[in-house]
Order: structure tokens, then C-alpha cells, then sequence
């Protein structure tokens, strides 16, 4: 899947969602293709992949097909796609997914099993408690999970430096060996393509 791929297919949500055609909150990427391409270089079919509510690219590039993602999102199930049979799992509570990637890991390590998580999470789900709990439990057990903290600067419309008085992100400004930070700038807002839909 090439990086057009991913922004036709987040297009047709959005026209989709624009004319209504959706009945239920979708939340678009846009801008950050070329670096989605480059953090599933280092994800393998055995691998599980953990999203929060924003999940569109994470599916097509593990795997699922357009088609079947596409009828989820029409479904309404746009901020909790959940396909285990490509091992992706999405949440749409705040800081869910964290958690829940954590058990995952643990799981493939008492079993033995291959595989390792991917857990992505935005920039003000990373200050939360859960998540700083979360690597660092994983970080002293050694699970095989990585952390991908996307910084587009939304979070429900809120500055997440504003919120917590501080001029730069825990990811941002110290790397940890788990922990994978990049920011991008999208066209959408938070939730939605722009356009006010009632649903």
C-alpha cells in the first residue's frame, strides 16, 4: 500500500462522511503517510497491532483489505475497528488500548509465542497515567511491545502542552528505548471531515 492508497482511501471516508453517508464520529489521518509506511516496515504478519479511535492506516497496512475496512467504517465502526484475525485491536476510550497492548505482550511472552505489539497512541494519551504505568512495566518485564506516540496536535481540541504547562512532550524530549515519537500536521480536525454532520 503506497502512500496514495492510504490518502485516496481516507478521501472517500471523508466524502463519505461529508454527505452523510456515515453515521457515526470518524477521525481521519492525513500527512504522516511516508512516516505510517516507514513504522510497518518493522511490522511482521505475526505481529498485533493496537490503535486508539484513529485507525484507518494501521488497518490497511497490516493487511485487512480496503473493502472490509471500508465496511466497518459504514457500519459505524469507524473508532473501534477490530479485525483479530489480522491481530488489530482498537479502542475508542481514551488511554484504553495502552493497557490492553500490554496484556497482549505479556500474553506472547508467557506463551512463548512470536509475534510483538505495536501500540499507538496520540501525544496526549502519552502524558497520561496509564501510559507512563504501562511503559514502564513493560520496559522492567521485558515484553516484546513498542510504543508509537503520534503527535497532530488535535487531542479533542485541547493543546496537550497547554493542558499540562509544559513546553515539550515526555516522548519528545526524552527518548526511551520502547517508545517511537513523531509529529505531523493534518488537514482534518479532530473528529470529522469538516463538514458538520447530524447524525
Amino acid at each position: 500500500m503506497t502512500a496514495t492508497d492510504l490518502i485516496n482511501f481516507e478521501t472517500e471516508i471523508a466524502d463519505l462522511f461529508n454527505t452523510a453517508k456515515i453515521r457515526a464520529p470518524v477521525h481521519l489521518y492525513y500527512g504522516n503517510e511516508e512516516r505510517m509506511i516507514e513504522i510497518f516496515r518493522d511490522v511482521r504478519p505475526e505481529d498485533w497491532v493496537c490503535c486508539s479511535w484513529r485507525s484507518h492506516y494501521q488497518c490497511l497496512l497490516k493487511g485487512v483489505p480496503p473493502a472490509e475496512v471500508r465496511a466497518e467504517i459504514l457500519a459505524g465502526r469507524s473508532i473501534s475497528l477490530c479485525f483479530p484475525q489480522y491481530r488489530v485491536v482498537s479502542s475508542a476510550i481514551v488511554g484504553g488500548i495502552v493497557p490492553i497492548a500490554v496484556g497482549i505482550a505479556l500474553g506472547l511472552k508467557r506463551r512463548g509465542e512470536p509475534g510483538r505489539v505495536h501500540c499507538f497512541m496520540g501525544e496526549m494519551t502519552s502524558e497520561t497515567g496509564i501510559a507512563h504505568e504501562s511503559i514502564k512495566y513493560s520496559f522492567n518485564h521485558k515484553l516484546p511491545i513498542r510504543f508509537i506516540v503520534e503527535d497532530n496536535g488535535k487531542s479533542v481540541c485541547t493543546d496537550t502542552r497547554e493542558s499540562w504547562n509544559q513546553p515539550a512532550l515526555t516522548a519528545e524530549q526524552a527518548s526511551h528505548p520502547m517508545v517511537v515519537y513523531y509529529k505531523y500536521e493534518t488537514k482534518y480536525p479532530h473528529a470529522g471531515a469538516g463538514v458538520r454532520v447530524q447524525f
